[in-house]
Parts: C-alpha cells; structure tokens; sequence
C-alpha cells in the first residue's frame, strides 16, 4: 500500500470542508423550523394579533410563557401546541 504524505495545507483545505458541510447541514436542518423559544413581537407577527390580543392570551392561560428578566419567552412548540388544541372542524360529517 503506497504511503502519502499529508501537509498543514492539506488538513487546513479538510477543515474548510468539512466546516462548509457541518455548515449546510445546519442550514437544511433549521429551514422550515421557529425558533425554540420566541419574544412577544414575534408571537404578534406569528398569530397576527395585538399586543393586548397576546396579553390576554398569557392572562387567561391559553398561551404558556415564561418570563425572564423582564421579558417574555414562549416555547414555539407549545404554541403549535395550543392551535392544533383549538382547531376548529367544521364539514360534513360534524
């Protein structure tokens, strides 16, 4: 088995490689996908509601968030979460 001499340029020009895929998988993987925790106006943009809209969601318990410094987190899965709860179905056979 021939041997083969590897340089310093061959392992940087391997390391700019790989570092360009671990990168375009990280892309793939994120397309499509919210963030995991989303700030108020985020939420407003989302739903499309207004600031008291939101506000009254986070009152009444409809919409789970935690607060941190002075701002407001909520988990995008719970979100989904609470639209797919209150679906409405309205058809044929309701």
């Amino acid at each position: 088995m021939p041997t083969s001499i590897i340089t310093t340029d061959d392992l940087r020009e391997f390391k700019m490689e790989l570092l360009d895929d671990i990168k375009n998988l990280l892309a793939k993987q994120s397309k499509g996908r919210l963030k995991k925790y989303l700030k108020s106006s985020e939420v407003m943009d989302l739903l499309q509601v207004s600031p008291g809209t939101l506000q009254n969601l986070r009152i009444n318990g409809t919409l789970p968030y935690t607060k941190v410094g002075g701002i407001i987190y909520y988990d995008a899965e719970e979100i989904q979460n609470v639209m797919e709860a209150n679906r409405v179905h309205h058809g044929l056979n309701s």
